[in-house]
């Protein structure tokens, strides 16, 4: 933690930045370390939890952005209902170990080249974006998508959140289902 302050200090002092760009590249560098540490290790249990902490470093982007309902709703839905549930669903099955060889390390090569073409197409997205007029659209978007879910939708959206919760319970009583018992 003291290295992370200690780089946002020096970001202030040498580059002049305020604080809320240096607490971007701090959650961007948090985000990308640990979207790094969820694709290379091998036990799964701590791959989902440097998931959630890759959502929540999303969500802080959020909310410094402009976007405070997104960041909540990234923490509720991914962080407190998506990560969650495949955290129990991991739990439940019981196999915490990666085989020792995986799958996509086979297409390693094809991979790499799919990632630099998809950061070539990024990186002149960005470089062509007029990014003083997309604060304003964002914004505006976020107040009338909250608007509509909250006024309109309010029913819909609670009873999708009950259909997730009989799939959750569900889930868990077909996984704690006694072999040999009654199916």
């Amino acid at each position: 933690m003291g290295a992370v302050l200690g780089i946002a200090a020096l970001m202030l002092l040498f580059l002049g930045q305020d604080w809320a760009d240096a607490l971007f590249w701090i959650l961007s560098a948090i985000m990308i370390g640990a979207g790094l540490l969820v694709v290379t290790m091998r036990d799964i249990i701590r791959c989902g939890l440097a998931m959630i902490v890759c959502f929540g470093a999303l969500a802080g982007i959020y909310v410094l952005i402009g976007a405070p309902l997104i960041g909540a709703a990234q923490v509720i839905v991914y962080i407190g209902a998506i990560s969650v549930l495949i955290l129990f669903a991991i739990m439940l099955t019981q196999t915490k170990d990666a085989p020792s060889r995986l799958v996509f390390q086979t297409q390693a090569v094809p991979a790499a080249i799919a990632s630099v073409v998809i950061a070539v197409v990024i990186a002149l997205a960005i470089s062509s974006t007029d990014w003083q007029a997309t604060e304003k659209r964002a914004r505006l978007a976020t107040d009338k998508m909250s608007a509509i879910l909250f006024r309109d939708f309010v029913f819909p959206f609670e009873i999708v959140s009950v259909l997730l919760l009989a799939a959750v319970i569900g889930g868990v009583f077909l996984a704690k289902r006694e072999p040999g018992g009654p199916s």
